[in-house]
C-alpha cells in the first residue's frame, strides 16, 4: 500500500539490537539502517530503555533478555517477514503518537508516512484523486491514531485536487512551503525523498475545498508536455488540457484521444505553438 510530529526522543519508539554475535549484529544493523529505523545497540544484561518497542537478538540469547517483545532472529532470517514484524511493533508501540503523511504534489504524487522518526511506508499514488482513498485506508489501518497530512504547495493544479480529495475523507491537512525539498540532482520527481521532507515541515491548516481554477499558463505548459510526450506529433487542444487540469482525464488519455481523432493529419492547430527543438 499504498506515515512528523514534535521530536521527542522519549516518546519515539526504537528497536534494540541486543547480541554478542558480531555476524548477526552487522547483518541486522545494516538491515535496520536501510529502513531508517531508530536503533540502539546493547549487550545481553544491559538495561533496555523504556522507548524500545522490540528487541532483536539471536535464538540462543533470547532467554537472557527481559522485555515484553523479544524477537529472536535466525542467521538466515526472512528479511521481508522481519521487516513486517519490526514495522508492526513500531506501529503499535504508542497509540497516541501522530502519524504524519507528506505528499509531494504531481500527476502521480509521491508520499511518505512517518511515525516520529520512523518511516512506515513510502511510494507513489496513481493520481491526485487517489489521495482520498489513501487517507481512508490509513484511517482503517490506524483507527486510534491521529493522522496529519502535509501537502506541498507546488504544482497548484494537482495540489488543489489532492487537498480536495483528502477533505472528502480527512480533516487534518496542512499546506507546506516545499521550496528546496527536492534533493540535488533530481529532475523534480514525485518521489519519497521530497515527500519525506514535506512531512517534517509545519504548514498552514486547510479546512475548506480549494476552487479548481485553470490559468492560461498552465494550459500552455500542458500543451507543451503533450508535444514532448507524443514526440512532436501533436499538441492537445486547450479544451483537452483544461479537462486534464480538472482531473477529468489524464494527459496520456488526452494524447490518445487526439491521436485517434478522425482526419488528424498533423499536430492539432487549436492553441498550437511553434514546435520546440527536442
Amino acid at each position: 500500500m499504498a506515515y512528523i510530529t514534535v521530536r521527542c526522543p522519549v516518546r519515539h519508539r526504537s528497536v534494540a539490537l541486543v547480541t554478542r554475535d558480531p555476524g548477526l549484529y552487522h547483518e541486522l544493523a545494516g538491515f535496520l539502517r536501510e529502513r531508517r529505523v531508530p536503533t540502539i545497540s546493547l549487550l545481553p544484561g544491559d538495561r533496555i530503555p523504556d522507548q524500545v518497542a522490540v528487541v532483536l537478538t539471536s535464538n540462543s540469547e533470547a532467554p537472557l533478555i527481559s522485555h515484553s517483545n523479544v524477537l529472536p532472529v535466525a542467521e538466515a532470517a526472512d528479511r521481508r517477514s522481519l521487516a513486517a514484524a519490526v514495522r508492526h511493533a513500531l506501529e503499535s508501540a504508542d497509540p497516541t503518537e501522530t502519524i504524519v503523511v507528506g505528499i509531494d504534489p504531481g500527476p502521480r504524487p509521491g508520499y511518505s508516512v512517518l511515525a516520529g522518526a520512523t518511516i512506515l511506508a513510502e511510494g507513489v499514488l496513481e493520481s491526485p484523486e487517489s489521495a482520498g482513498t489513501f487517507a481512508s485506508q490509513l484511517r482503517h489501518r490506524f483507527p486510534s491514531r491521529p493522522v496529519l497530512f502535509r501537502v506541498g504547495r507546488g504544482d497548484p493544479p494537482t495540489r488543489n485536487r489532492i487537498v480536495n480529495s483528502l477533505l472528502e475523507h480527512h480533516r487534518s491537512i496542512e499546506l507546506v512551503d516545499e521550496q528546496g525539498t527536492t534533493p540535488r540532482g533530481h529532475r523534480r520527481p514525485r518521489d519519497a525523498a521530497a515527500a519525506r521532507t514535506i512531512a517534517h515541515l509545519p504548514g498552514q491548516p486547510i479546512r475548506e475545498p480549494i476552487p479548481l481554477t485553470v490559468t492560461p499558463g498552465e494550459i500552455a505548459n500542458l500543451q507543451r508536455l503533450s508535444r514532448e510526450g507524443s514526440g512532436g506529433r501533436l499538441t492537445i487542444s486547450r479544451s483537452s488540457a483544461h479537462r486534464v487540469l480538472q482531473g477529468e482525464i489524464t494527459l496520456a488519455e488526452a494524447v490518445a484521444e487526439a491521436m485517434a481523432r478522425p482526419g488528424r493529419s498533423g499536430p492539432s492547430r487549436e492553441g498550437a505553438a511553434p514546435r520546440e527543438p527536442l
